[in-house]
């Protein structure tokens, strides 16, 4: 699989670390979730995944309280979920996953920012199906073998387990993500590096130098879309 998850999540929240956006982002998500089913998070798996991966990008609790309190409030603020799907340089692959109140605005934000950046947007389903959607995982402190075992005593089946630096990183079932969960907390660990469900491509390629700084100008510019909640694609990066 080879995604080096925690690059990637370092340098997400380095990018927005002098503006706030990627905890605007959450507070929108967390209240969407919260609003959809019980604001508690242990009756509503929905949330309990966001505030897990909000946990790993150390959004402040105030901003989570007032997402929920905001969703308990009775506000009637709502959002449509969208997935958008399309093409970058050389043909590479990308998903788009937003959050909006104006359907109308995101989509032509998406599509600007495709088509400004060497790519176009693909009709539904034209891209989705190169990918699978996967829970993701990453520990510190325990080593590649010691998390199977852990896992296998859970009987837990992983996808793969790969050693990154200084972490672990699991790929499992997206089902089984709140299985893992237990399984870690069971034996003390309750802090992970990286713990969400994503869209994995079944296979990565690799980009001309040229295309894949155009690629990867176009990955910023969707991933400052205000509505955009998160990006997927199927390029390495090599990072």
């Amino acid at each position: 699989m080879g995604r080096k998850w925690n690059n990637i999540k370092d340098k997400k929240a380095s990018k927005d670390a002098n503006t706030s956006r990627i905890y605007a982002k959450f507070g929108r998500e967390i209240y969407v979730a919260a609003k959809q089913g019980e604001p508690d998070p242990e009756a509503n798996q929905a949330l309990k995944v966001v505030l897990e991966r909000a946990k790993t990008y150390n959004v402040p609790k105030a901003i989570i309280d007032r997402a929920i309190d905001k969703a308990k409030g009775g506000d009637d603020e709502s959002y449509d979920e969208l997935r958008y799907e399309g093409f970058g340089p050389n043909g590479s692959m990308v998903i788009v996953d937003a959050l909006t109140n104006n359907v109308n605005r995101t989509a032509s934000e998406v599509r600007a920012a495709f088509g400004k950046n060497g790519g176009n947007m693909g009709v539904s389903g034209s891209v989705s199906y190169m990918f699978d959607t996967t829970a993701v995982f990453g520990v510190e402190g325990k080593t590649a073998d010691e998390v199977l075992e852990l896992l296998m005593e859970a009987d837990i089946e992983v996808r793969d387990i790969l050693e990154e630096e200084e972490a672990v990183i699991i790929y499992a079932e997206p089902d089984q993500f709140h299985a893992v969960q237990e399984a870690f907390k069971n034996v003390g660990v309750t802090e992970f590096t990286v713990a969400e469900l994503t869209m994995l491509a079944q296979n990565e390629v690799e980009l001309p130098e040229d295309a894949q700084a155009q690629f990867e100008k176009m990955i910023d510019a969707l991933e400052d879309l205000e509505d955009v909640r998160q990006v997927y694609h199927n390029v390495d990066l090599g990072e």
